[in-house]
């Protein structure tokens, strides 16, 4: 494949496009990114990577972090997870509380705000909050050969500042026994997980495992099993964009999830994976000109899991 062509195609295809979307403007450290930015990388199985525009300037990754931490939560504890998440598509924005209390404060999935406390809430349980950053930044340095990669501090402090609503899901969930430590602890966590900074490069070579049956094809790491490797596509794929995943399933039919700081992973499976960045997002919180150029690069490689 000409890669040259075909990432020349996607800057045209979303050329009209750039700047638009809201930047994410509710947590104060996002507000000023630069809705004009876009980078885009895909890493392939045999080690080649191909980025175009603003693909190593880094953002925020924001609830793209709920992946990995469900990869590690599946590593330690296997379907147990099961018992305190469920894996079905919400239906509902990002930070919704109104399913909770039906369902007695069992979030819908681990990609969700409250989902993705649970998971966070379990780690902490198991190995206490400095240990699970610490080896979710190595899993992830060591992932993307690139030790560079921080948590940034002014971020986790700006959504802290901003919590209120995911301080109430938290406590919710607690008064129906779904947490286990202090929220306040527990919180400190996943706030400092969804400000880790990364670029499209670092985050499209961290995720290539999800591509190779949880295996990195070029260290030859197993990551997690293929079964769980298979369970965490499949909710990405049904769950990864909150109230927006089933247009973004049927526009680019790939595995992926979004963050609010504008970045979207996706993973093509037997193929490689795929990072996009623009700071724009559209009315669920999905990078705008990202999503488009998703869905020009699928029509041009035929990347889509339904062909």
């Amino acid at each position: 494949m000409d890669w040259s062509a075909v990432t020349a195609e996607v800057m045209t295809k979303i050329a009209p496009y750039r700047g638009q979307g809201r930047v994410a403007d509710y947590i104060p450290a996002l507000a000023a990114a630069d809705p004009m930015k876009f980078g885009m990388c895909v890493v392939l199985g045999n080690g080649e990577i191909h980025c175009i525009a603003d693909a190593d300037e880094q953002f925020s990754i924001q609830s793209i972090s709920k992946v990995f931490t469900m990869s590690m939560a599946l590593r330690r504890v296997g379907d147990e997870l099961w018992k305190r998440v469920g894996r079905e598509p919400s239906g509902s924005p990002f930070n919704s509380i109104v399913q909770l209390e039906s369902e007695r404060g069992i979030p819908r999935n681990p990609l969700i705000n409250a989902g993705a406390i649970v998971v966070t809430d379990l780690l902490v349980e198991q190995v206490g909050p400095d240990a699970m950053l610490a080896e979710l930044l190595d899993r992830l340095r060591t992932l993307a050969g690139d030790d560079s990669i921080m948590i940034d501090e002014v971020v986790a402090v700006s959504e802290e500042k901003a919590g209120a609503r995911n301080r109430a899901l938290a406590n919710f969930m607690q008064s129906y026994g779904n947490l286990c430590n202090p929220v306040s602890q527990t919180l400190k966590a996943y706030f400092s997980h969804c400000a880790i900074a990364m670029n499209c490069r670092q985050l499209a070579r961290a995720a290539l495992f999800l591509a190779f049956d949880g295996r990195d094809p070029i260290s030859g790491q197993q990551m997690v099993s293929s079964e769980f490797c298979r369970r965490i596509n499949a909710v990405m794929m049904s769950c990864g964009h909150y109230d927006n995943s089933g247009d973004f399933t049927y526009r680019i039919g790939l595995p992926g999830k979004s963050g609010v700081g504008g970045g979207i992973l996706v993973i093509a499976p037997r193929h490689g994976s795929v990072a996009v960045w623009s700071p724009g997002l559209n009315a669920a919180g999905t990078s705008l000109v990202g999503s488009l150029a998703l869905e020009a690069l699928v029509k041009i490689t035929g990347w889509s899991v339904f062909v």
